[in-house]
């Protein structure tokens, strides 16, 4: 792991948890992008800090564990998983369940969510796991192409076009991209330029 974890975790978690994240393989929703997702929540814990580190960490953990392009119950169903792993392997540390599950759940929203509908700590894990905007065009458009990968055989290649150009102006049109300050600030003018540059590429 590219950070210090606050808290340790059972062998058996993780193969069950890296398991989970292989299952179907995935050219974007991999255990690489939990890596990626960790080092910003590194980055927050260096700077403004975490009030529950230790939820955080795990919903970060588990936000795309149950993952197949097109369903709608990916969140819930990786919500229950990460409820389930801690009632098994992690039964006396303390760890509010309730927290973990409402993180991943609003992870279904990402580009419908204001900032002054979540707490700061939710919009700092939530814009860490869309940061991918605001990063090199090199790495946004591996990030694209690795969406459109997942998508190839699962939903017909005009219709996610189409949504997938949709979800992008939806993002480009919103004042804000990210709910927090703190990736605001650091991320949103590359953003818009990845984002300006996606929707005007043919695909």
């Amino acid at each position: 792991m590219p950070v210090d974890l606050p808290i340790v975790l059972p062998p058996e978690l993780w193969a069950e948890l890296e398991a989970a994240y292989a299952t179907p393989p995935r050219a974007y929703h991999n255990f690489d992008h939990v890596r990626e997702v960790l080092r910003h929540y590194g980055e927050v814990a260096a700077g403004p800090g975490w009030r529950q580190p230790v939820e955080v960490a795990l919903a970060v953990l588990y936000h795309d564990a149950i993952y197949q392009a097109g369903r709608r119950d990916n969140e819930a169903r990786s919500a229950e998983l990460a409820a389930a792993h801690i009632a098994r392997y992690l039964p006396e540390a303390g760890i509010e369940v309730r927290r973990v599950v409402e993180l991943i759940d609003l992870t279904a929203r990402h580009g419908q969510i204001d900032p002054s509908q979540v707490d700061e700590e939710a919009a700092l894990f939530l814009d860490g796991d869309m940061a991918i905007l605001g990063a090199a065009p090199e790495a946004f458009d591996a990030y694209d192409r690795g969406i459109a990968s997942e998508y190839r055989g699962q939903v017909p290649g005009p219709l996610f076009r189409l949504n997938r150009r949709r979800f992008l102006k939806g993002l480009l049109k919103r004042e804000r991209i990210y709910l927090s300050e703190f990736y605001h600030l650091r991320y949103d003018a590359a953003a818009r330029n990845n984002l300006r540059r996606a929707i005007t590429t043919k695909r």
